[in-house]
């Protein structure tokens, strides 16, 4: 399953091991994109906070951060400048051959939705959309995609260093 944890989530061992699911930053999320894993990922992973982009993306709010006991979810001022520079969820990634503005017609649906346009994502000619190494992985992108299967998904960013 592809997944993303919640912004300001520390390297993926270390948020295993900080982590104490306690479930507060899915309490706190106001737009309920953040689930908890059974035992469907390992035994590891149990009760661990995940986001799937594509059902409920993750609006950048940072009060996940905010209520996080032990620091696994680092806490984050919600500005752009403090958002692209320690929010790493992952990175979007456009599939040419799926989206819209790639095949001639002018769709943009994904720009809109970000949060950090032409600082994640800009557009080109008919709306082609760039993503940009500012890209933090929200998923908003994602979620909004009108094609099926969607032509934007956020690759997860999970290094252990």
């Amino acid at each position: 399953m592809r997944y993303l944890r919640p912004p300001g989530a520390a390297s993926e061992s270390k948020f295993l091991a900080d982590c104490i699911r306690c479930g507060k930053c899915g309490e706190v999320c106001p737009n309920r994109a953040i689930n908890f894993f059974g035992f469907e990922n390992g035994l590891a992973s149990l009760d661990t906070p995940y986001i799937i982009p594509r059902e409920q993306a993750c609006m950048l709010c940072m009060k996940c951060g905010d209520v996080c006991p032990t620091g696994a979810l680092q806490s984050i001022v919600r500005e752009a400048e403090d958002i692209v520079a320690k929010v790493k969820m992952g990175k979007a990634r456009v599939d040419m051959n799926l989206c819209l503005s790639y095949q001639g017609k002018t769709c943009g649906v994904c720009y809109r939705a970000c949060p950090l346009q032409d600082v994640s994502i800009r557009v080109g000619y008919l709306e082609q959309p760039q993503v940009l190494d500012a890209c933090v992985g929200c998923g908003l992108c994602e979620r909004s995609c009108i094609q099926i299967p969607q032509a934007i998904m956020v690759i997860p960013n999970r290094k252990e260093a």
